[in-house]
């Protein structure tokens, strides 16, 4: 089986995306809830898992990157 979303049903994803996540319905300490949202689109047949996943990643700034940050002072 494959997972981009031509090759997958909806309730395939939905596995897919259930697997990966492990709880899904995170009763654990509720963190694992927008995780589970972020992967709707993929769900949905909207976005590829590769084009989320990129998204998520690009959210991010190196501490390198920040201004006025020089490291963390401990080399």
């Amino acid at each position: 089986m494959g997972y981009l979303i031509s090759e997958t049903t909806k309730e395939e994803r939905e596995a897919i995306v259930a697997e990966s996540l492990g709880n899904i319905e995170a009763t654990c300490d509720g963190c694992m809830s927008g995780l589970a949202e972020m992967y709707q689109d993929y769900i949905d047949g909207k976005k590829e898992l590769c084009e989320i996943n990129m998204e998520f990643n690009a959210r991010y700034v190196h501490g390198e990157d920040m201004p006025g940050r020089s490291g963390c002072g401990y080399k």
